[in-house]
């Protein structure tokens, strides 16, 4: 149970100036943190007055760990850690908290041994069924809400426009403003009927950059018009149809405004996304330790000073959250804080105050509704069905790059045409010997990184034999991974790829099913590549 809030009218009168500025910070929290850490924590939020946390997995986890150069510890216990953090949390603070993670596909995010559901890129690939969108929504809503987690940080409504995108890519629902506009707007639903507020990011929109804002600041140099026609197209729709909260992303865009990124920038926070697109929600930060704007700032408080200046009303993992306290308590004026501790106030309200009554969809668990999407979202292209079928019927080639262990695909064809699979990861000499008397392959490619960085993290000898196994032999493709892949594959004019987009053992089964014939492929591609214009 949580204790009692006040309503706002009360909240206002009980609470200092230095109490509401601490009620607008949302400290980063850690699941396998150390005791030492936590117990300080509990002190922090305790004496400050912290309004909300953000819970990652670890501090050597991505959030934190830019560069990966600490080795990120697996812990199967981390959902039972996160429940009971929460709720030590909770106890140490007069007025609860609201408790926020990165949830885009799942708890399994930030959690080991959590449902996990597909990308917003494989969702993008769902035809004329946002119905099926608003279940996932609402899965992930109520597994939040069991978890004790109030606020997802999601959904992105980046429209991905560039292939090169480090931060973005699989994570947004495509390159079409209005299918990323509809698919987020289910998605959204469903989480609000689970009770759980939402957030879309990243404004004014990362999906046109090369460059990773964690480590980085990007540029996008495009006009409020051309802005206006794309990237925050999906942005203005959403805020007509309500969402609680955006969330400002950390990006330079030198034609709005040529000196601050968006993050401290008053033209663009309360100018552009305040009066207007006239939004009257929460308005939160990116995480402020990310290097795009924590490097800009060397003096403890002042980015959390400069950033609420700008117009935001909640600052995420704010990395000196003491010093940000006193500065913006110092500096900004009484009703500037009171504007943005309503509006917190009003999330709390609307979280602790409002019982939620949710109608649960058709789908009973995350596994059922795993197989619906990739019966859903599997996709053909195909530039020769006559070869594909050639392919099938012949003694192919079974070949696989993947996880050993998590090669279900390959495994179901041996069994069921005879054809034993070769793991090009070992056997690749094997292979190559085979391939003088085979002429039709079947390639099932897991590829070892979702992100673009380092070719998807393709061994270069590997890479390279695959790309001259297509210029060569007949290969029908099965890529269980972010379809940008098949950009780096040098794919021919005649090339034929099965696009399944996740591992997952239910995606690998109806992709089997798809190879037999029993199921038909009622995806289509979210993204442009440059195969699909050959």
């Amino acid at each position: 149970m949580y204790k009692e809030i006040p309503p706002y009218s009360i909240a206002n009168q009980q609470l200092s100036i230095q109490q509401k500025v601490g009620q607008l910070f949302m400290l980063a929290v850690f699941i396998n943190d150390t005791e030492e850490a936590v117990q300080e924590m509990e002190q922090i939020i305790q004496k400050h007055h912290i309004g909300a946390l953000c819970f990652f997995h670890s501090r050597a986890s991505a959030a934190t760990n830019f560069e990966g150069k600490k080795a990120v510890l697996h812990n199967e216990k981390s959902y039972d850690r996160l429940k009971d953090l929460i709720a030590r949390y909770q106890n140490a603070v007069k007025y609860p908290l609201l408790i926020a993670m990165d949830a885009e596909w799942g708890l399994a995010m930030r959690i080991e041994n959590t449902p996990q559901y597909p990308y917003a890129i494989t969702l993008g690939a769902i035809q004329n069924n946002d119905e099926l969108i608003f279940e996932v929504g609402q899965q992930i809503g109520l597994d939040c809400r069991e978890a004790g987690i109030h606020w997802n940080l999601a959904p992105v409504v980046d429209i991905n426009s560039n292939p090169e995108n480090p931060v973005i890519g699989y994570r947004s629902f495509g390159d079409d403003k209005v299918q990323v506009c509809a698919k987020a707007e289910a998605y959204v639903k469903g989480m609000k009927s689970a009770g759980i507020l939402n957030s879309i990011k990243h404004f004014p929109g990362h999906g046109d950059t090369a460059t990773d804002s964690h480590l980085g600041l990007p540029v996008i140099d495009k006009s409020l018009a051309e802005l206006k026609e794309n990237e925050l197209f999906p942005f203005q729709e959403l805020i007509q149809k309500g969402v609680d909260s955006v969330m400002v992303g950390h990006l330079l865009l030198p034609q709005l405004d040529d000196k601050e990124p968006s993050t401290t920038s008053f033209k663009i926070i309360t100018e552009l996304l305040r009066k207007e697109m006239r939004f009257e929600g929460v308005i939160i930060s990116d995480a402020l330790n990310m290097h795009a704007v924590s490097r800009k700032y060397p003096e403890k408080g002042k980015l959390e000073a400069t950033v609420f200046a700008a117009g935001m009303d909640m600052l995420c993992f704010s990395e000196n959250p003491l010093e940000g306290i006193e500065m913006i308590s110092n500096t900004a004026s009484e009703n500037r804080i009171e504007e943005s501790f309503k509006r917190i106030w009003q999330l709390k309200e609307n979280v602790f105050v409002k019982e939620k009554n949710v109608q649960r969809n058709s789908t009973e668990n995350a596994s059922q509704l795993n197989r619906v999407l990739a019966q859903n979202t599997i996709t053909e292209l195909y530039t020769s069905s006559e070869l594909v079928q050639q392919i099938k019927n012949s003694s192919f080639l079974n070949l696989s790059l993947a996880v050993e262990e998590k090669n279900i695909f390959s495994k179901h064809l041996e069994e069921a045409y005879g054809q034993k699979k070769w793991e090009l990861t070992t056997h690749l000499s094997t292979v190559k010997k085979k391939l003088n008397t085979h002429q039709n392959v079947v390639l099932a490619l897991f590829p070892p990184a979702v992100k673009p960085k380092n070719q998807f993290g393709f061994d270069a000898e590997l890479l390279a034999f695959i790309q001259q196994l297509i210029t060569e032999k007949n290969v029908l493709i099965y890529l269980f991974g972010n379809p940008y892949v098949l950009d780096i594959l040098k794919l021919t004019s005649s090339s034929n790829v099965v696009e399944v987009y996740q591992d997952y053992v239910e995606f690998q089964e109806e992709a089997f099913l798809h190879f037999k014939g029993a199921s038909i492929a009622q995806g289509r591609l979210p993204i442009k590549l440059k195969f699909a214009q050959l």
